[in-house]
């Protein structure tokens, strides 16, 4: 034990007599159903870079913090919201040159096209092939157009404006997609996105893409969603998030959503996007409904850190399209870089979106985020004459901050350097799942990763109780990691964009020392019962719901109130 500064004993943790009180505070006068990461609770007080700091000043290595992108605590980001707040922070209702330089910077990175998509998409599940990107930015062979992807380390000129980082335009070559038949999408427009709303937060940008999906398709009012999604907290949006609503405390799902089984590459099951959406389009019909639009997230994030079969949102996107359903591409955690081959995670897929949503990096903390969609839809939604106004949404402040980070991501190259550092850990990662029987798949592209935790390789049962037990003991170890996934029994890896090699190796240091020390046999038995316990009273539960969900979508028979 340790005493801190003011003679309190202190634990492993830095636990103090401040400490209590404060989590005796937050019990007593916080929301009861928020929540606290870990066991035991940290007090968390500062942030530089890809590091957190307690109250004792203990560092942690944080490997989850997806919002700080750029780095906690970065200063070139603080300078810029601080001078625009010490100036004037205003709302959108008057002219300002830096809210349509922002805005036209954020539609020329929607708009670069992909030379090479049909290559962008895969994931690791297996010590060796652990490449993450085929053809990406790594040797610079992707999303060149618009130069929101540089295979040249990064700049050390400090001085770079955003007009410097300004994307040129550039002849868009033809997406290409893969599978196609003779009425393949190729021959439908494909939209450009020319439109931005700003508002404060992702669930904001994904609750206006519902009135904007309601708006330009009436009487369409039936919504798909791929299953484990999660799109905000609103009331709307719960509606569509089956990571809630067949969550804890959930109602089930509403007769006008539909769940897209979600594709699961690691057990080889929901593989094909045409039959799924398919299903999904003759469920509406079914029900009495037609389906107005389609949630999905790029990269698969509440999901379990899926990356989505090559070629599969293609297909989904072809015959959603074909039959009129609006496609929202929500880029709420996987956009600005973190993919590494692409600026957005749907280029990496290489479809074409009508809206995309995008938040939590945004503005590095800053409250903002986005929305993007063509002006024929903007059009529709603004037909009826009702004004859009967002207080702080596109306020001096938010815009002040979005350019710093684009300004920081562009000249830093942490795109590429994402990239790297993913391939990198990707291939570490592969070594444990190598030598790991509870290791199950490792997956991901550039610094959003996943690791799979199961019983045992053979059976691939999901392991929601050794999942957590890693996750405490890395962080015993000082190293911040979370859990996610329908089953809670991923591990996921999403750090700030500088989270580099140095930052990687300790992090799979200290998970080989964990796997290899700390989950004894003994250990291993004592999980397995735990995961016995859980699964029959949570997550068993839950399976159920998704099965019987794939069953009636795929057999043609009624929905039923799940």
């Amino acid at each position: 034990m340790d005493r801190s500064t003011d003679g309190a004993v202190t634990g492993i943790d830095g636990a103090s007599s401040v400490y209590s009180a404060a989590l005796a505070a937050r019990r007593r006068s916080y929301g009861p159903n928020t929540s606290l990461s870990y066991e035991q609770p940290l007090m968390i007080v500062r942030g530089s870079g890809t590091y957190l700091y307690n109250d004792q000043g203990v560092q942690y290595l944080d490997c989850v913090n997806n919002v700080s992108h750029v780095g906690h605590g970065n200063a070139e980001v603080a300078a810029s919201a601080s001078a625009q707040l010490h100036t004037l922070n205003t709302n959108s209702r008057y002219l300002h040159p830096d809210l349509p330089r922002y805005t036209e910077l954020l539609l020329s990175s929607l708009n670069a096209g992909c030379s090479n998509s049909s290559n962008s998409s895969s994931s690791c599940s297996s010590a060796g092939s652990c490449s993450g990107i085929s053809g990406g930015c790594g040797n610079g062979s992707y999303s060149r157009a618009g130069a929101w992807c540089s295979d040249t380390p990064p700049a050390t000129n400090s001085s770079s404006t955003i007009s410097e980082i300004q994307p040129q335009p550039q002849p868009q070559p033809q997406r290409q997609q893969q599978h196609q038949t003779p009425s393949s999408s190729s021959t439908i427009s494909q939209p450009s996105l020319e439109v931005l709303y700003l508002v404060c937060s992702g669930s904001e940008a994904n609750d206006l893409a519902l009135r904007i999906i309601a708006a330009a398709r009436p009487g369409a009012t039936h919504l798909a969603v791929m299953g484990g999604a999660y799109h905000g907290h609103t009331s709307a949006l719960i509606q569509v998030s089956p990571y809630k609503f067949w969550g804890q405390g959930g109602t089930g799902r509403q007769p006008h959503v539909h769940v897209v089984p979600c594709p699961d590459p690691y057990r080889g099951e929901n593989l094909d996007g045409r039959a799924s959406a398919r299903a999904v389009l003759a469920a509406a019909a079914r029900a009495g409904g037609r389906l107005g639009g389609f949630l999905c997230e790029s990269v698969l994030s509440c999901g379990g850190q899926v990356v989505l079969p090559q070629g599969y949102l293609q297909e989904l996107y072809d015959e959603l399209r074909r039959a009129g359903v609006l496609l929202v591409a929500d880029e709420v955690q996987c956009g600005f870089g973190r993919c590494g081959g692409a600026f957005w995670g749907f280029q990496t897929q290489g479809v074409a979106p009508d809206i995309v949503t995008m938040g939590k990096p945004i503005g590095n903390g800053y409250p903002l985020a986005a929305l993007a969609t063509t002006r024929e839809l903007a059009a529709a939604f603004a037909a009826p004459g009702m004004e859009y106004f967002n207080t702080y949404g596109g306020s001096t402040a938010a815009v002040a901050a979005g350019l710093a980070v684009l300004r920081v991501i562009q000249r830093d190259g942490l795109q590429h350097h994402a990239h790297r550092v993913g391939e990198y850990l990707l291939s570490g990662l592969g070594r444990l799942r190598a030598a790991h029987e509870v290791v199950g798949d490792v997956r991901g592209l550039g610094l959003f990763l996943g690791i799979e935790i199961v019983r045992d390789k053979a059976s691939k049962r999901h392991a929601p109780a050794t999942a957590r037990w890693l996750k405490e003991r890395m962080k015993a170890r000082r190293v911040l990691l979370s859990t996610d996934g329908p089953y809670d029994n991923v591990l996921k890896i999403k750090p700030p964009l500088v989270f580099g090699i140095t930052e990687a190796e300790i992090l799979l240091g200290q998970l080989s020392e964990v796997l290899d020390q700390e989950l004894t046999t003994d250990v291993r038995q004592q999980l397995s019962q735990r995961e016995d316990e859980v699964w029959a009273s949570v997550y068993g539960p839950r399976y159920l719901q998704y099965r019987e969900n794939e069953r009636m979508l795929y057999s043609g028979l009624p929905p039923a109130r799940l």
